[in-house]
């Protein structure tokens, strides 16, 4: 219902905006006509301007949502369009000529033939001018639609691909720990098992979409900690902090998890009382801050936050965000990792 309502005001919007670029066009042919005949009063090519214009504009505006219009134009096409051209200008002279001079209280057609040969003289050339104008803006408006859309499509894949890049990683990565489960402890395996099918199934349609809720970004990942625990046990702790008021912000799916995951694998396994992440989510002036910190180990290396996990991210982000979006990373050696994603609140 709400797209519906969008759509009409969208289209009554661009009504009212060529009506007002026909006035505007009326106003200029009119100041025109009083440049070259300074000696008649300017209310004159002023009303019959205006009164034939809007008549004109009338005709073909409303007259074309009655016949049909090309794709690319928006606007009928062959015959049917110079017919539209040719019934809007005959109509538009002739209704807007009888209102001006009801107007002013006399009779154009009283007039010389040379006068009346001129005005319709004038009319044919505003009228094709006119048309020529609204025809090819109406034109690039649907090329420019269309290629904001292939935007979009080809944005989507782009982030699909991405994740298809990154299910595969987490997959592989759970699989290599459940095989080292299978043979040192069985029951540990089948727990995690369980709670991997019961992930998967949980994630699988979150997955194949561009975005959900950022409550359903912190149940996943809920998810999969709860997964982790399994093979690290109480090595391995955790807290989620999402306010109420952010719980349905939308984010693309699976964005935490390879930053949660580089936390556990980089972190907080090398370390050996293990460690706690906190992942939590805020908002600074016109800025979502998500935030994934643990207390692991750090890392020392000469060019941290380049590994697959926050590449993904970065690129993730920049799909859909461009360079509205950032990626904070900080590190210290034994006092853990944190990193911040800025994600502007507006769309």
């Amino acid at each position: 219902m709400n797209s519906i309502r969008l759509r009409l005001l969208a289209e009554r919007t661009d009504v009212l905006r060529r009506m007002v670029q026909t006035w505007a066009f009326c106003l200029v042919l009119s100041a025109l006509q009083y440049g070259f005949s300074p000696e008649r009063p300017y209310e004159i090519p002023l009303v019959y301007s205006m009164a034939i214009g809007t008549c004109t504009w009338a005709c073909m505006d409303f007259g074309r949502l009655v016949l049909p219009n090309n794709e690319e134009s928006g606007w009928p096409h062959g015959g049917a369009l110079v017919g539209l051209i040719a019934t809007g200008i005959v109509v538009g002279y002739l209704g807007g000529t009888a209102i001006a001079d009801r107007w002013f209280g006399w009779s154009s057609w009283d007039q010389s033939i040379a006068f009346q040969r001129t005005s319709w003289l004038i009319t044919l050339l505003a009228g094709l001018v006119a048309s020529y104008f609204f025809y090819h803006r109406s034109r690039a408006a649907v090329l420019e639609t269309r290629v904001e859309s292939t935007q979009r499509q080809a944005a989507e894949a782009t982030l699909r691909l991405l994740q298809a890049q990154l299910e595969p990683h987490m997959l592989f990565n759970t699989l290599a720990n459940l095989r080292v489960l299978i043979a040192t402890d069985p029951a540990a395996a089948t727990t995690m098992l369980d709670r991997l099918i019961a992930y998967l199934r949980a994630t699988l349609q979150a997955s194949r979409s561009t975005e959900h809720a950022l409550s359903a970004e912190f149940e996943r990942l809920r998810d999969f900690l709860e997964l982790m625990k399994v093979r690290m046990g109480p090595r391995l702790q955790y807290e989620l902090k999402l306010p109420a008021e952010l719980s349905q912000r939308p984010v693309p799916p699976l964005l935490l998890q390879p930053l949660v995951e580089n936390a556990i694998k980089h972190g907080l396994e090398p370390h050996i009382q293990g460690g706690c992440i906190t992942v939590s989510a805020e908002v600074s002036g016109a800025t979502l801050l998500l935030k994934v910190h643990d207390n692991g180990s750090g890392t020392t290396s000469p060019d941290p936050g380049t590994g697959f996990g926050l590449r993904q991210v970065r690129e993730r982000l920049a799909t859909v965000y461009g360079d509205r979006a950032q990626v904070e990373f900080s590190s210290s050696p034994g006092q853990g990792c944190t990193v911040v994603l800025h994600l502007p609140m507006t769309p």
